[in-house]
């Protein structure tokens, strides 16, 4: 039984004192080798003592990771709380029936279902809102052992409704391999394409043929920054090439002499079922920043020869597009920090007299999405949102009322039938799947995601303002049980991110109530970096300006002090990926602030960070060591490049993924093995490693619960939580 009482009350307050420096095992983890590798970037000397580690596959640094993973096993299950931990989170995650990334055809619904008791989410489809739901692919019955586990990555539909094009892969790699099924005979086809992760697929109107991102094939002497990089679009057509090869590129970098793709991640095709033209994408990172646009007729797509013509690049902040008959509807961030929506006619595209759809308002545009009626435009609106319905021609705009502030996600339009569907969610409130019906002017729960059974009454979320070391306000969005006292005892998680203009948005996760339980605070850090405030909030936290996400989220950790929420010996920060600059921001900048650092699949060696698989997309978003400028942004922000040996660090927790594609898993290794050389503070530096997980997605529910009660259980147990200190 969980108790309903804070572990740190007042009561508690002297034998917390005494446990606040809590011992730790014995023994300790493997040392790793120190061979300094010495890089000077425009004059400035770098030494990296663990560059050995990036070469992965070599037998000493597999030895060492399965040491580490070992060591820090050990030391977790050796808390006493761990186990009832996990079993609680896992309890709050697995109870309630999940539905959501729902995809519209007419009547036909797709989406992913996630059963109580399942651990990875399925693929199913109905007919109608209150049709009989018919399940499509389960991931669960593809592993061939427990030790490996296979996850759903994306999936689409043709336009009729009867085939379904859907990538899965292993061990969370996100290596993607193309499947086909026919709802119709319920059989699979014989297709099966690898090297489709991040497939965008997209389907001509004959419902026989797509196009689909592929990346090429990787060489022994590809460089891993070259092995994920300049993804073609090809053309497939059912029962030809059932293994991709002899498909027909049509768009990407290479792939034609008299048009120019810029280089990238990736390239798509978009397409609509009402027009007859095409949309090609140059996409840097697989994100939704400004890229590369063009247009052809879709029956002169040809191979090298279709005659695409280039209508935007990344200067001109072009987000995101739809079209509609024989018009382009595009989201865009040129003189608009807060974005607008334009038009232009697919025949003539021209940017420049493009007419203005949703002029720039108050608030942010997040996202948009087409009908037969109208357009549908989800709007940030401080901690919620506003959706409005829009004409083509932009002269009527009717705002629909919402049952609840909260964030609309994943707006789910066809342009063939009226209206549209969304996921409406809260901090404190579960989502729903709603339904806006323009006939009869209401958004209304179609009741697909049944009713929550974790949602509190006692929980409250609220909004306040941090001072930044400028003076600028950044919010903190603050999560706890109703009527929290200020006492200064409360164990606190901040998190962040503040990258690529991804907003921190409202969101509903019954895992923190396990936190909360426990008198914990959650606290959401709105960094600049973000999109909370459009375009520019994230340009003031981006390559040299950087360092303001650091201290943003710094502020943001002092303001829970200030208010008297916590201490600092209460204080956790958490983030992962790009958050993991912030992490070591946390740690590096002022290493007295926080008890506990939870660094998930970060990102901390940014001068090395162009060499990995990931690594050039990104550049854009973080800079360049090729450019003076970019070196010293990535310098500034190498968390790996500033830890300084003799220094009392807090207590650390590097998590990572074997089989990350994202942010390889040499990161993570060697901010370990560096932070656990140079600390004094004789609290403990872990490294958890997953063989069976990647950037953590597609990882399963298990995974998830299990590294969150790893890593609340650590927290706990260095705040010396009574319940969490092992028995020595």
């Amino acid at each position: 039984m969980i108790p309903t009482k804070s572990l740190f009350s007042a009561t508690l307050a002297a034998a917390l004192l005494a446990a606040s420096g809590a011992a730790w095992s014995a023994d300790a983890p493997p040392v790793a080798p120190v061979r300094p590798v010495t890089d000077t970037y425009f004059g400035t000397p770098v030494v990296d003592n663990y560059r050995y580690m990036e070469n992965l596959s070599d037998p000493e640094v597999q030895h060492w990771m399965k040491a580490q993973a070992n060591y820090t096993r050990k030391v977790l299950d050796n808390i006493p709380g761990r186990a009832a931990m996990a079993q609680r989170i896992l309890g709050l995650m697995g109870t309630d029936l999940h539905r959501n990334e729902f995809t519209r055809r007419g009547d036909r619904l797709f989406y992913h279902l996630m059963e109580p008791g399942s651990n990875l989410p399925k693929l199913a489809y109905r007919d109608g809102i209150n049709g009989a739901e018919h399940i499509l692919v389960d991931p669960a019955k593809l592993a061939k052992d427990s030790a490996h586990h296979y996850a759903l990555d994306w999936y689409s539909p043709s336009w009729d409704g009867r085939y379904v094009a859907y990538g899965v892969s292993e061990g969370g790699s996100e290596q993607s391999v193309l499947h086909i099924l026919d709802l119709q005979t319920g059989n699979a086809l014989a297709e099966v394409i690898d090297r489709t992760s991040d497939s965008v697929v997209s389907w001509r109107r004959d419902n026989q043929s797509f196009f689909y991102l592929r990346y090429p094939k990787v060489g022994p002497d590809t460089p891993p920054a070259q092995s994920e990089y300049n993804a073609l679009t090809l053309l497939h057509v059912l029962g030809q090439h059932p293994d991709g090869e002899g498909d027909e590129a049509v768009f990407g970098h290479g792939v034609s002499a008299k048009v120019e793709v810029p280089e990238g991640q990736g390239t798509y095709v978009l397409l609509s079922p009402d027009s007859s033209y095409a949309v090609a994408v140059a996409n840097q990172n697989m994100d939704n920043n400004p890229n590369s646009f063009y247009i052809a007729p879709l029956d002169q797509i040809h191979g090298a020869q279709t005659p695409w013509q280039k209508i935007a690049g990344p200067e001109d902040g072009v987000t995101d597009v739809r079209m509609h008959g024989d018009r382009l509807y595009f989201l865009s961030e040129k003189g608009a920090s807060r974005f607008q929506i334009l038009s232009t006619p697919l025949a003539h595209p021209d940017l420049a007299h493009a007419e203005v759809i949703v002029p720039e308002g108050p608030n942010v545009i997040d996202s948009f999405d087409l009908a037969s009626d109208a357009i549908y435009v989800g709007e940030r609106a401080g901690a919620s949102f506003q959706l409005q319905r829009v004409s083509y021609d932009g002269k009527q705009n009717h705002p629909i009322a919402l049952p609840f502030a909260g964030t609309i996600y994943g707006l789910s339009g066809d342009p063939r039938t009226p209206g549209v569907m969304f996921d409406l969610q809260g901090w404190v409130k579960a989502p729903r799947e709603m339904a806006y019906d323009p006939t009869s002017d209401a958004a209304t729960d179609t009741g697909l995601i049944p009713v929550s059974k974790t949602e509190s009454s006692e929980i409250e979320a609220h909004d306040e303002f941090a001072p930044s070391y400028d003076g600028t306000r950044i919010p903190v969005s603050i999560i706890s049980k109703k009527g929290v006292t200020r006492d200064g005892s409360h164990p606190t998680i901040v998190f962040g991110y503040g990258s690529y203009g991804e907003s921190m948005d409202p969101f509903y996760d019954a895992a923190w109530q396990a936190w909360i339980e426990h008198g914990g605070i959650i606290a959401i850090s709105h960094m600049r970096g973000g999109g909370e405030y459009g375009d520019a909030w994230h340009r003031a936290g981006q390559k040299l300006t950087k360092i303001n996400t650091n201290l943003d989220f710094i502020a943001s950790a002092q303001y829970m002090i200030d208010r008297h929420y916590t201490q600092s010996k209460y204080l956790v920060a958490n983030s992962a990926s790009a958050g993991g600059i912030v992490m070591g921001g946390a740690l590096t900048i002022d290493p007295g602030l926080f008890r506990v650092i939870l660094d998930d699949v970060g990102m901390s060696d940014t001068l090395r960070s162009e060499t990995e698989p990931n690594g050039p997309p990104n550049v854009p978003e973080f800079g360049s060591t090729s450019t003076e400028d970019g070196f010293h942004g990535l310098y500034a922000m190498s968390a790996y490049a500033h830890v300084h040996d003799g220094t009392p660090y807090p207590a650390v927790m590097f998590t990572t993924g074997a089989n990350d594609p994202r942010v390889a898993s040499w990161h993570m290794l060697k901010m370990a093995a560096r932070v656990q050389a140079a600390t004094t503070s004789g609290h403990p530096v872990l490294l958890r490693i997953d063989y069976d997980a990647g950037h953590g997605i597609g990882s399963s529910l298990s995974q998830r619960a299990n590294e969150l009660a790893d890593e609340w259980s650590f927290a706990l147990w260095q705040m010396g939580g009574a319940g969490f200190q092992p028995k020595h």
